[in-house]
Order: structure tokens, then sequence, then C-alpha cells
């Protein structure tokens, strides 16, 4: 017997909505047969009638327009024909206020407390000669059933619209949080990109450099194997920290800092090495620069030089920052091949898009292409915020130097 109680309380909790129906009717029958241990006169008729107000409640659910149409009818043959009769109409009310939370159409529910509303007087005042007490009770009762029935459905079609919602948030979440992924990993490959360009493109000419000068000048390729070995070791130390951000389990938020502003005196020496000598020159107050703008503006140049090295056959490179009071504009220029530059770096194509994918992301613009007196120029301006800041230049002079 406690097994079974176990077992009934668990299917209730799991929602079984046949099995609470049962149990309704079962809750109206304890009533409705009471009349019948105190009525003068219990007929057959009397308990079918009966019977048609608590059985059908069992489909209540199924159908409760049907359900509600034939308890009603039961319900006043039963008060009609009283043998025995009932204090109150419990089917009734219960077939109310279910077709009040689960009717289908609209028509159904308004239609139905429409008709209770039009034939209560009449049939209280007039057929039953109830006095007003009794006709606001008669009249009263169903129309709570009613409004606690609409209760109900308001209660659940709110509780299934934030539901809805907190789905419909949840898939947005996943999907921005998949996007934000995306575009992390696009910003990783064209960082990955320039890494490699940059370092690649630095020992290709170092490499092409040393067996000249290896017996000539054992000093310089000494200096042109070094130049190979620290680019190569550069290009190492940034791949392992891009490529550890693409693990799943990496904590984005103690992966070393990305190469900004500062760090373009470093980069500038780097290139120095292969020969090409490189002016830094750097205008205006220096302004903070928010994140990303700032990693884009190290990576336009390296960019921008890389090309150099690798197309132009330049002997010399220009790099200028100037701040402005709403963005800073950087222009790299070179004395080389500048349509040589051009045809190399279309061919390439993906530097020449990750500078400008840079740019526009950073709220910027940026134009490249060859000078009319020959050459190639990088120009880029990246917004900033307007406050002044320290970015590690210095604004008064112009720094230059050629690699021996």
């Amino acid at each position: 017997m406690r097994d079974r109680l176990r077992l009934l309380v668990a299917r209730l909790r799991k929602g079984d909505g046949y099995l609470l129906d049962v149990l309704v009717a079962t809750a109206v029958a304890v009533p409705v047969t009471v009349p019948f241990a105190t009525a003068p006169v219990v007929t057959p008729l009397g308990v079918v009638l009966n019977l048609g107000t608590i059985l059908p409640l069992i489909w209540r659910r199924r159908a409760p327009f049907a359900v509600m149409l034939i308890v009603a009818t039961f319900a006043m043959l039963v008060s009609a024909y009283h043998r025995p009769g009932q204090m109150l109409q419990y089917g009734a009310l219960v077939a109310i206020y279910t077709l009040a939370d689960l009717g289908r159409r609209r028509w159904q529910r308004w239609g139905v407390i429409s008709v209770l509303v039009v034939t209560t007087p009449p049939s209280s005042l007039l057929i039953k000669g109830n006095n007003a007490g009794e006709f606001m009770f008669t009249l009263l009762l169903p129309m709570c059933a009613f409004l606690l029935g609409m209760l109900a459905r308001t209660a659940r079609e709110r509780s299934n619209a934030l539901m809805e919602r907190s789905v419909r948030l949840e898939r947005e979440r996943e999907a921005d949080a998949a996007r934000a992924a995306a575009e992390e990993r696009a910003r990783i490959a064209r960082d990955m990109h320039d890494v490699l360009a940059h370092a690649v493109s630095i020992m290709v000419v170092q490499a092409e450099a040393g067996p000249v000068v290896v017996r000539t000048d054992p000093d310089q390729a000494e200096r042109a194997f070094d130049a190979i070995a620290d680019a190569g070791r550069d290009a190492m130390t940034q791949l392992r920290r891009m490529l550890g951000v693409l693990k799943e389990e990496q904590d984005f938020g103690v992966r070393a800092p990305q190469p900004t502003v500062s760090a373009l005196p470093d980069l500038l020496d780097q290139v120095r090495r292969t020969h090409l000598r490189v002016d830094l020159e750097v205008t205006g107050d220096p302004r903070a620069l928010p994140a990303d703008a700032d990693v884009a503006a190290y990576r336009i140049v390296q960019e921008a030089l890389t090309n150099t090295v690798k197309h132009a056959g330049a002997s010399v490179a220009a790099v200028r920052l100037h701040w402005k009071d709403d963005e800073l504009e950087i222009t790299v220029t070179d004395d080389g091949r500048g349509q040589d530059a051009a045809a190399g770096w279309r061919r390439g194509g993906d530097g020449l898009i990750g500078i400008r994918e840079r740019a526009i992301a950073c709220g910027g613009r940026a134009e490249v292409g060859p000078m009319q007196d020959g050459g190639f120029h990088v120009t880029a301006r990246l917004p900033h915020a307007g406050g002044a800041g320290a970015v590690g230049l210095d604004n008064t002079a112009s720094a230059s130097a050629v690699a021996s």
C-alpha cells in the first residue's frame, strides 16, 4: 500500500494530467454522494444524472468545452429532477474553471459565461423562486470559478512567455558567444599572419645576405645569423601565445599582452637588421589609445614594413606617427619600387586586407598604394579617446639607424 502511494505521488509530481483528473472527479464525487444518505427519494435515474456531473470530469483536459456542455446539461437535469439533488453543483463549477483555464477557443469561454449570466436570473428568480441572497450566491459562485480559471490561464501564459524569453535570450547569448569566439579567432589568424610574414621576411633577407658576406665580412655574417635567430625566437614566442588562446581551457583573462605602440622601437630595431634604414618620427601630443587600436597600430606598422622588406627593394623607410586631437595618423613610406610592392601585396592579399580590417574594426580607415614619385605608402587613421597618456614614444625627435 505504501509503495502504491509513493508511485501515485511520483506520477503527480511528473505532471500526470489523467491521474490528476481522476482525483478531481473522485473529490467531486464525495460531496455529491452526501445527499444520497439523507434524500427522501433516490431513483436509478437520479443516480445516473448525478454520475453525469462527475464522470465526464475525467476527460476535462482533453475536451474542456465538450465536458462543460455535458456536465452543465446533467447539472440542470439534476436540479430539475432532484431525486436526489445537489446542494452545490461541484461538477459544474469544476467544468467552468477548466474551460476558463484550458478552453481552446475564445468564443467558447466567453460564450459559456455569457449564457450563464443571461439564463441564471430567470431560472433562479422565476423558476426556482430564490430570494435575493440565494440568487446572488447562484450567480456569483460560477462567476468566481470562471475568474479563477482565467487567472490560472493568465499566470500560465505569462510563465510560458517568460520561459520562451529565457530560452530565446539563452540562444542569443550562445550566438553572441559563438560570434565573439569567431571574431577572436579571426583576429588571432590575422596576428599569426602578421607575425609569420614579418619574421619569415626578415629571416629570408638575412639568409640571402649571409652567404655573400660570410667570407669577406665574418662579423656582418654573424650579425645576420643572429638576426635570423632573434626573429625566429620572437616569432615562436608570439605564436605560442596566440596558439594558447585557441585552446578551449585557456583563460583569456591571463594571456600575455599584445604588442602596442610602445613596442614600435623594438620592431624597428629588428627591421634595421635587414640593412633597411628606418626613420621614426613622432609629432603631436601622444594620447591614450583604446586597447584594440593600440594593438592595431603596432600590427599595421609591422605589416607595412614586412611588405617593404619582401617586395619593395627599398633602402630607406619612414614611419611617422602624427597625434591629432581625435585620431592617430600612421604613415609608413619607402623609396622602393612602388608598383612591385603593390603587385607583391596583391599576390599575398591577406596583408592589405588585414590592415584595412584592423583600421575599420577600430572605427578608423586605411589607404595603401604606390606613390607618384616612386615608393609605396601605407596610411592609417585610428581614433583615440582624446585623453592624454603616455605611450612610451618620444614626440620631440626623429629616430633613425642603419644596421651595419
